[in-house]
């Protein structure tokens, strides 16, 4: 992975750090997660009026939740990039229990919607718990990396442990049911033991292992087989089990080059069943046409490949948590929005999951926040290094004391 982002370095210079930059934060990566969320704000007012018109006599109640949503995202983000990576270092496997918790209080005590167990309610808040889940699992898969990193090399043991707690959680999720969650965490779990080190035939025998065991899950699950049947041929019941396709692929359709304008979509006008959530890029699709689409995109792109630089750097500078968990993010990224946009256009079987950063819901533009905002904290401390690096080149670089876990620790 490093080479080729070596061979990219050219094409790619605009989204490397700027060490010369007295800024304390990197502008690019703010730009890019700002345009992300302020498109998002767009498209949601966009796509939910129709709905909100219906449900609540205003064609505002979503925007305005969302809105709202998005201010405390954005605090978030500004909280988040203040506190210091160590202490997500030291507290990986608390938060991993908390991920625990949430997940079997969600089971206990959730709230159903649409026949599945995903929400805590909190007064008048909702937590979809899968949300942090992902978040805090990935935080102890780094720390796990970093205390165990020649295990994971050298031998099995070292490769099943992390994956021993990801089925505990997996479990957990499909008893909601969750499994686009599952899938996302499993290929982003996969992703960042193979970043670590792990053996090529250990990699391609999990991955074979999981396909199997999402295959049989889909198969033995009446409502999973249909979405995947009506996936193959949504045409063959358009009304039916593929009508929310039929419909989404309509508003792409009508999309072409450059969309019918925005605010004017079709689809959204309560055709399309949840316009505004997980099927958002659709009328973004039939609003703003295939540049509109060519624009999320790249911004999506931009954003994970300027993660992938930032782990780059950072395990380069030897800060090994900061690195795998900046790989982590990115992949987990990058396979939501692929998922999400592919199963609106139709390439894969609809999963449930948000686009990052631009459809409507609380508790993943939350985490999502916090998310790029340890992305930022991330890139703060390296670009604190590298200077500190420059001012005093034969200084050497003092022992990070997170990093000294005693080997007994899993």
């Amino acid at each position: 992975m490093s080479q080729w982002l070596a061979q990219m370095r050219l094409p790619l210079i605009w989204l490397e750090s700027d060490r010369n930059d007295d800024a304390p934060y990197d502008r690019t990566l703010l730009v890019l997660i700002f345009s992300l969320m302020s498109l998002g704000l767009v498209m949601v007012a966009s796509a939910s009026m129709p709905i909100s018109e219906r449900m609540y006599g205003q064609p505002f109640h979503f925007l305005l939740r969302h809105l709202v949503y998005v201010v405390l995202s954005v605090a978030a983000l500004f909280a988040i990039i203040r506190i210091p990576m160590e202490r997500w270092q030291q507290a990986n496997m608390m938060l991993l229990l908390v991920a625990i918790v949430l997940l079997v209080a969600v089971l206990i005590v959730g709230r159903k919607v649409n026949g599945s167990s995903r929400w805590l309610a909190l007064g008048p808040i909702t937590i979809q718990a899968a949300e942090p889940a992902k978040l805090f699992f990935f935080c102890y898969l780094a720390g796990y990396l970093v205390r165990r990193r020649d295990e994971v090399r050298e031998n099995l043991k070292g490769f099943i442990k992390p994956l021993a707690v990801f089925f505990v959680i997996a479990v957990l999720l499909l008893f909601e049911p969750d499994l686009g969650t599952v899938v996302v965490m499993f290929m982003t779990t996969v992703g960042m033991l193979f970043l670590a080190g792990a053996k090529l035939w250990q990699f391609f025998s999990l991955a074979l292992m999981g396909i199997l065991a999402i295959g049989v899950l889909a198969v033995t699950s009446e409502y999973r087989l249909r979405r995947i049947t009506s996936f193959m041929d949504p045409w063959a019941d358009p009304f039916g089990s593929g009508y929310q396709l039929t419909q989404s692929l309509m508003a792409f359709g009508r999309g072409s080059w450059f969309g019918e304008g925005l605010g004017n979509s079709i689809q959204k006008l309560e055709y399309l069943p949840e316009a505004h959530t997980d099927f958002v890029i659709a009328v973004l699709a039939e609003e703003l046409g295939f540049v509109g689409v060519a624009l999320v995109l790249g911004l999506l792109l931009a954003l994970v490949v300027k993660a992938l630089l930032i782990g780059r750097q950072a395990l380069h500078l030897d800060r090994t948590f900061e690195g795998y968990f900046a790989y982590g993010i990115a992949i987990w990224m990058a396979f939501q929005g692929a998922v999400n946009i592919g199963a609106s256009s139709g390439l894969f079987p609809t999963k449930g999951l948000t686009l990052p950063l631009i459809s409507y819901g609380g508790s993943s533009l939350l985490t999502l926040a916090v998310t790029v905002g340890i992305l930022v904290r991330i890139e703060h401390e390296v670009r604190m290094e590298l200077r500190q690096t420059k001012r005093v080149p034969n200084k050497a670089k003092p022992a990070k004391k997170a990093d000294a876990v005693p080997a007994e620790e899993s």
